[in-house]
């Protein structure tokens, strides 16, 4: 169209975006902010039912990593808004400027509209959390927990003996210190040596497979891999009481 162009400074015709941009930017850093604060609240959450602080706290815990997981959607639908709006006003390049924040509401207000409860299964960290309380309280054989899966009674040194064989990393062979789970399988091993392992393999170009034998996943990736908190703590917890007991 005579008289209006493109530039990759971000403007299409008389409309400059590089402002809108810019700001899209700041607002992804703050998305950092939101996992740091799920970092905290997840880790304050598992200390707390470590030490079997009263269940009132943890519920704090809970509400808190609710509240994260809201707003993180929140953002992403506003930057969903906002890049659409963007894209379609640059595809369309229409002749009067139109009204942006009304565009930008109007996609934001249809992505809020979809949300429900199961959105917050889609957010990693929220699922981490909650699989790992359920772990660490069954882990620490809590009243909850025991009834629930048919294990009141069984006392924590039973519940710890069962699960030490799974201290062990199946590269290494030796007690881990930073374990990490595989997503897709299940399995844990030493953060360092599977993360050297899935480096060696693909410089050479090569799928990295689950190193635990009989497992059938054959495509290992970094993005498999998490944190495990609760076997890190079940270890520590172990140590602790044999360094004790050995006093």
């Amino acid at each position: 169209m005579p008289g209006r162009s493109t530039s990759s400074s971000g403007s299409t015709g008389f409309i400059s975006f590089s402002g809108v941009e810019s700001a899209l930017s700041s607002l992804k850093n703050f998305q950092s902010c939101i996992s740091s604060g799920m970092d905290t609240a997840s880790s304050v959450a598992l200390d707390l039912v470590e030490t079997q602080t009263e269940v009132s706290s943890e519920y704090s815990m809970d509400k808190a990593m609710v509240e994260f997981a809201m707003m993180d959607r929140e953002l992403n639908h506003y930057l969903k808004a906002v890049q659409s709006t963007i894209n379609h006003v640059k595809e369309e390049r229409p002749e009067k400027i139109p009204n942006l924040k009304l565009l930008v509401e109007k996609k934001f207000l249809a992505l809020q509209n979809k949300n429900s409860d199961a959105d917050f299964q889609n957010n990693e960290k929220f699922a981490q959390f909650k699989q790992q309380l359920k772990e660490l309280k069954k882990q620490y054989g809590l009243q909850a927990d025991r009834e629930a899966d048919g294990t009141e009674g069984v006392d924590e040194d039973m519940i710890v003996t069962q699960s030490q064989t799974n201290f062990i990393c199946p590269i290494t062979q030796l007690e881990m210190k930073k374990p990490v789970k595989n997503k897709v399988c299940g399995h844990t091993y030493e953060e360092e040596a599977i993360v050297r392992m899935i480096e060696s393999k693909h410089k050479r170009k090569k799928k990295a497979c689950c190193p635990k034998i009989g497992c059938s996943h054959t495509d290992l990736r970094m993005s498999d891999l998490i944190q495990d908190e609760v076997l890190r703590r079940a270890i520590e917890s172990h140590n602790k009481k044999q360094h004790r007991q050995s006093d």
